[in-house]
């Protein structure tokens, strides 16, 4: 099992959310974003890494989490996002400089209402294996 293609991961994943034209205009974070630039964004959160090695090699399955944080309205905006979030990630096979994305699926979406009770939160689980 290595961890080695983590970086490379993270690296393509923001490759093909902020290049999307389904998210065109919504920016992509892997950090939460300072204040003024909160409203609507998608950010690129934890992850949990399993050995897939078998005798053919080495290979990890990367449990990714995509977060979809809005200020707007009610949970539309949020959930149409997410759908384009899912859209552009589920079946991606985004080039690595460290392995090989074999595939990528959606594995679950948790929605909900932050302490606050103006800000929707949509947190979308994805399973990256990948071979090295």
């Amino acid at each position: 099992m290595s961890y080695r293609a983590a970086a490379a991961l993270q690296a393509a994943i923001y490759g093909v959310l902020s290049t999307a034209p389904a998210l065109a205009g919504v920016l992509v974070f892997d950090a939460t974003p300072p204040a003024e630039n909160a409203g609507t964004f998608v950010l690129i959160g934890p992850e949990e890494v399993l050995d897939q090695s078998d005798k053919t090699g080495f290979g990890a399955e990367h449990r990714i989490a995509v977060s979809v944080i809005s200020d707007a309205s009610g949970f539309l905006t949020a959930k149409t996002l997410a759908g384009h979030v899912t859209d552009c990630l589920t079946g991606a096979r985004p080039e690595l400089g460290t392995g090989r994305v074999v595939g990528i699926r959606f594995v679950k979406a948790v929605a909900k209402r932050l302490a606050d009770g103006d800000t929707r939160r949509i947190d979308l689980t994805f399973r990256v294996r990948i071979d090295l």
